[in-house]
């Protein structure tokens, strides 16, 4: 699970990996299409709109998580058995 940062107001949410799909979720309720990665040394953009890369703005700091945060993370608080979770979706 990867965290992505929308472009428009900079909500955090988890990829469409993740159980509950954050990002797209956030897109479908506000309408905002684009998103930036927030992982440490990716800086691409995605729109949900045309399903493609896309170019963005230059975002405020921070870029990423913090690099010593796990993913998926934060630590302590993902099951287990969160692989397991995510192929009987």
């Amino acid at each position: 699970m990867h965290l992505r940062r929308c472009a428009a107001c900079g909500h955090i949410g988890c990829c469409d990996d993740s159980l509950a799909r954050h990002a797209s979720a956030h897109w479908r309720e506000t309408g905002h299409p684009v998103i930036r990665s927030f992982e440490p040394g990716e800086s691409w953009f995605w729109n949900f709109e045309t399903n493609d890369y896309a170019t963005g703005p230059e975002l405020a700091s921070p870029q990423h998580h913090p690099v010593d945060q796990p993913v998926p993370g934060p630590k302590g608080r993902v099951p287990k058995d969160w692989a397991e979770q995510l192929r009987n979706r």
